[in-house]
């Protein structure tokens, strides 16, 4: 929830000159995604010891010639059932970091006879031990520690931060900066990095699996090096900066032609323990200098009353997401034009409609409240946290829904929606929206509008073993509430304003997910009743004096209905952009 952290310029660190680079200047970073978007919290895939846990697991996943895993191996291997199996690849294939994956570009029905990548499977299963950086404590807990109401037995344990409280200590200083969550994420890979090298290592030829002392028996191949890329990367740009063996010094010259040698493990390992020891560095001295001097107008919190377009872009850099913070009593609008960057993060938003109208890979939105959301079209994941009595309207690939208490989620998803967590009162519903180039979107990142799964929803436990926290003893097992169907009698469909559509139409001109029988009939008897009010209204025998009085009369209370929902701030803030 902080300004991005610039990529380092300097060549003053010693440690750079100490190996040949092809690229000095560029720092190590872990990659957010698997972090954010990739953590199942099952159970089953918690491991105490990792390594031992998942190296007679990769044996006998090994056995395959493609060494591609399906869900039916899996769940075999892992002892779990074939629904989670499924969870693990789909979740899997949206935090790769290869884009020409065969499991990323797979179709719904064809993922099993794709299957995932072993390499990429065992990372994924391997930081699932990983746990979240806990939000630092509130200076004032006193003051919110009574503000969420007790209405769940888990309450008090569960959220480190509840809805309410984070309305309360809506500040940046006691939430995990972006900075303080890469350091975190860099100190994680720094501790396991010898255990991740090892499962992605092969024995050095001629000798046995059990055979040498650790390390020195195991060589990384080039194309197992390049597996990393799942948890790391060089440069600001993700997938597309530079590739990890061209980043390395001993694969950037291979010969295109020729297998390139297989490098000791040793070796990857103490060159990559440099290069995250110097991340490292660099991200502390950036902590420290936030902590200890005063804020810079780019690390001040958006003030809730004056987001605005322009506040909101300067919070976004080219690795980083774009923020859109704070905004109160607001209708916010962002565009394709508007972003830089392919994901976004919601953060903190209360009483306001926010409208996000552009193709994304991911999206956050957290802490809000009483407010409307509407994302475009999400072709990676979209994550709804610790969010009250919000309406969230998202075209997505995936949705994950986690601590969320009386929202309704007006859903075109590909995948079952995925709730987890301290759950009450959720309400599910289809897609009821549209803009002009949804569908242009939504076949630019790769949803389809002829599968949507909003109503087969998926919970798992209402404890995150990823949070921290100490939880009581038995409490494990319980399983998320689950959300209910909107009644189709209060479904309605959503009106997005045109007026700033004018630079770019589409050909989009309706809803392109087809809506249940139920709320298409529904739909159809309130515009069948719309049109007999209106034609009642047009035949009333009134003289015109009457009708004049009639119709200031729906003005004014029309009026009314603008000043008492709130719609009245859309009228004057989106006019007035």
């Amino acid at each position: 929830m902080d300004d991005p952290i610039e990529p380092s310029t300097s060549t003053s660190d010693p440690n750079m000159n100490s190996n040949p680079n092809p690229i000095p200047t560029t720092l190590l970073h872990p990659r957010r995604e698997p972090f954010e978007h990739g953590l199942l919290p099952i159970q089953k895939l918690i491991f105490t010891d990792p390594v031992q846990a998942l190296t007679p697991v990769k044996q006998k996943l090994a056995s395959s010639s493609t060494h591609r895993v399906d869900s039916a191996a899996l769940a075999e291997a892992l002892q779990i059932s074939l629904d989670h199996a499924r969870l693990v690849l789909d979740t899997l294939a949206s935090v790769l970091h290869s884009e020409s994956d065969p499991l990323v570009t797979a179709r719904p029905d064809d993922v099993d006879s794709v299957g995932a990548d072993l390499r990429d499977l065992i990372l994924f299963l391997y930081i699932q031990s990983y746990k979240r950086l806990l939000p630092r404590s509130h200076k004032d807990s006193a003051a919110v520690a009574d503000v969420w109401p007790s209405t769940s037995a888990f309450d008090g344990f569960l959220s480190a931060l509840s809805p309410l409280q984070l309305v309360r200590s809506n500040t940046r200083r006691f939430m995990p900066s972006q900075a303080d969550e890469e350091a975190h994420q860099l100190s994680y890979l720094q501790k396991h990095l010898a255990n991740i090298l090892s499962l992605l290592s092969e024995p050095v030829e001629g000798e046995g699996e059990g055979e040498g002392e650790g390390e020195d028996s195991l060589v990384l191949t080039m194309e197992g090096f390049e597996h990393l890329g799942f948890l790391i990367q060089f440069g600001d740009k993700g997938s597309e900066g530079v590739p990890l063996s061209q980043a390395a010094p001993f694969f950037a010259n291979s010969d295109p032609d020729m297998p390139a040698v297989p490098v000791p493990a040793s070796q990857v390992h103490d060159w990559l323990l440099q290069k995250i020891a110097s991340s490292l560095e660099h991200v502390t001295e950036k902590i420290s200098a936030k902590e200890n001097g005063p804020p810079s107008g780019s690390d001040q919190d958006v003030a809730m009353a004056d987001a605005s377009p322009s506040s909101a872009k300067a919070s976004q850099g080219a690795r980083s997401p774009c923020f859109i913070e704070g905004v109160s009593k607001s209708s916010y609008v962002k565009q394709a034009s508007d972003l830089r960057n392919s994901s976004v993060k919601v953060l903190n938003c209360h009483d306001s409609v926010i409208y996000i109208l552009a193709p994304l890979r991911f999206a956050t939105i957290y802490g809000c409240s009483d407010a409307t959301i509407v994302l475009g079209a999400v072709g990676k994941a979209v994550r709804v946290e610790h969010c009250e009595r919000v309406h969230v309207i998202i075209a997505a690939k995936r949705v994950c829904i986690a601590n969320c208490r009386e929202c309704v989620f007006f859903l075109g998803v590909n995948q079952r929606p995925l709730i987890v967590g301290d759950n009450h009162k959720l309400q599910v519903a289809p897609y009821n929206t549209y803009y002009s180039q949804l569908e242009e979107h939504m076949t630019e990142v790769g949803i389809e509008a002829t599968i949507n799964r909003w109503d087969e929803t998926f919970s798992l436990g209402v404890i995150d073993p990823h949070d921290s926290l100490s939880h009581p003893a038995g409490v494990s097992d319980a399983q998320a509430e689950s959300a209910t169907r909107l009644d189709p009698d209060q479904f309605t469909n959503f009106l997005i304003p045109n007026w700033f559509e004018g630079e770019s139409t589409g050909s989009t001109k309706d809803n392109p997910f087809p809506l249940p029988d139920a709320y298409m009939k529904s739909q159809q008897r309130n515009q069948k009743n719309l049109g007999e009010i209106k034609q009642i209204l047009r035949e009333a025998p009134l003289e015109e004096n009457r009708k004049r009085e009639l119709s200031c009369a729906l003005h004014v209370y029309f009026k009314d209905w603008l000043y008492a929902t709130g719609n009245i701030r859309q009228l004057y803030c989106l006019q007035g952009d």
